[in-house]
């Protein structure tokens, strides 16, 4: 297990390599001229040409890249080209707001996706065909227009939840609760509605194998059969599904935290890109590879104690 994990640790860290190179190099590609949208088109020439260097940007993208990996590796990510904030420490105040509503959707969606998986599998006939409804309806429809429903109802309507802003939850557990609450629950009915699926096939298929035959014809209960055998070797593809769908929720926390005004990664990531600002663009990239490679760690390590089988692919 333990050289299972180190591989996939160190293939983790040659992708964060590689993207952080490409990424570096493609930001790199429009060449603006920042030294001009930092201070005005008024500014002479001189000025803007001494602002450029300043900021390195005199140097080729090589040698820039470097300078950047080196400052990396020490935790230090440099400062923002236009706020001169420290970037680790502006993605570090907002990414407890990001990380809230992806951990608060996949417990969610985890939860709700194995009851309706293994509803549908075990009991099949209508209820198979509910949850399979559920989940078409589900994905197809419009992340937007399901938050919009949300809100109208919950927040406008029935005024259970705040419509908009966001409380720390080292400020109150309470009023936490209840500005995260909607966008989780907006987020989370696509990514139900995709796990559901993957684990009613995985229990389907699982019990149809001989040896859940056999222990149910030596008259085990159904539930022991499920919950001893059925969901160890149902859950593994169920596992991988629930990660990629973790991973998609970083795409998808863009939108929701621009319509509940959440000051979290989404709305950072909308306002620097805009800005073209490569420090915080990068920090932005890298966090996100980081996450990426954790959860897909975690995932790798959670399928392996499943299936033994799946440590040497």
């Amino acid at each position: 297990m333990t050289s299972f994990i180190l591989r996939r640790a160190a293939s983790g860290l040659l992708l964060l390599l590689v993207i952080s190179a490409l990424s570096y190099v493609l930001l790199s590609v429009p060449n603006a001229d920042v030294g001009r949208q930092l201070l005005g088109p008024h500014a002479s020439q001189e000025l803007v040409d001494a602002r450029n260097s300043d900021l390195g940007l005199d140097q080729p993208v090589a040698v820039r890249y470097l300078d950047w990996l080196s400052s990396a590796l020490r935790g230090d990510l440099g400062t923002s080209w236009f706020t001169n904030a420290d970037v680790a420490q502006a993605i570090a105040n907002r990414l407890p707001v990001t990380l809230s509503l992806m951990v608060g959707v996949t417990v969610v969606t985890a939860a709700a996706s194995f009851v309706l998986g293994v509803w549908a599998g075990v009991r099949r006939g209508a209820a198979d065909r509910a949850v399979q409804v559920l989940g078409v309806v589900g994905y197809a429809l419009p992340g937007f227009l399901v938050t919009l429903v949300i809100v109208l109802v919950f927040a406008v309507q029935l005024r259970w939840f705040p419509a908009i802003g966001y409380v720390p939850l080292s400020e109150s557990f309470g009023g936490w609760l209840s500005t995260v609450t909607l966008p989780i629950l907006s987020l989370s009915v696509a990514a139900v509605a995709g796990v559901s699926q993957q684990v009613r096939s995985s229990v389907i298929e699982v019990m149809g194998r001989d040896y859940v035959r056999t222990l149910r014809a030596r008259g085990l209960s159904t539930s022991r059969v499920v919950f001893r055998h059925v969901l160890r070797n149902a859950a593994t593809p169920a596992l991988t599904v629930l990660g990629m769908q973790f991973v998609g929720l970083l795409g998808g926390a863009v939108l929701v935290e621009q319509i509940f005004g959440l000051p979290g990664i989404g709305a950072m990531t909308v306002q620097y890109t805009t800005r073209g600002d490569v420090p915080v663009i990068m920090g932005l990239v890298m966090m996100t590879v980081v996450v990426v490679i954790v959860i897909n760690l975690l995932v790798d390590i959670l399928v392996g104690w499943l299936n033994p089988r799946a440590r040497t692919s």
